[in-house]
């Protein structure tokens, strides 16, 4: 099956649900939309690997109308601690960040409009959609507010994304540089190295 050949779910809501390809992982999030506005409630669960402890990662995200992130919730669950996350855009597009201590910090992250999140190929969606990349070539360079799990560390990160149309999008991120398969609404098929949707 082609790129061009993955079809949305048919109906909003709907939930997505991908599965790593290499280590026991799994994403599920239930997704609500509204013209270019996206409300998500989605959790990834990780069995412990050689680098990385199992944890699961429960989010509560919120854009608005252009499909910039406005708000992101984040629970991290270990195995001896539970960890959370704040992360709020403001309408000066300054970024407020209240971690586990209660402390707000107020940072620009160079413009960031999206947030991303390792091990999660539902992220990558957030910009691809935002600028309508899934439907049309073209390339873009973008910082984003970036999440690391399990450590909860949010960091600022550049992305670069390549549109070669018939749903393939190349990606360059920390951590990976990879062609994205994209259904018709902008939302992840296949991440290679990281995960595939089920």
């Amino acid at each position: 099956m082609s790129a061009s050949e993955h079809e949305s779910p048919s109906a909003w809501p709907a939930i997505l649900t991908w599965r790593a390809q290499q280590v026991s992982r799994m994403e599920s999030v239930r997704v609500q939309l509204s013209g270019n506005r996206l409300k998500a409630y989605g959790r990834i669960v990780s069995a412990r690997t050689e680098t990385a402890p199992a944890f699961s990662a429960s989010y509560d995200l919120v854009t608005d109308e252009s499909g910039a992130t406005k708000r992101l919730s984040m629970t991290v669950t270990l195995a001896e601690r539970e960890r959370q996350l704040s992360i709020a855009r403001d309408d000066e597009n300054m970024w407020l960040v209240q971690s586990q201590t209660g402390q707000t910090s107020r940072l620009t992250f160079d413009g960031a409009l999206d947030v991303d999140v390792v091990f999660s190929p539902f992220f990558n969606a957030l910009p691809i959609r935002r600028t309508a990349l899934h439907r049309r070539i073209d390339s873009l360079i973008l910082p984003v507010v970036y999440v690391w799990l399990p450590e909860l560390e949010v960091k600022p990160a550049t992305l670069s994304y390549s549109s070669e149309g018939d749903g393939v999008i190349n990606l360059q991120s920390p951590v990976a540089n990879t062609p994205l398969s994209v259904d018709d609404d902008g939302f992840i098929v296949e991440y290679p190295g990281l995960a595939e949707r089920i």
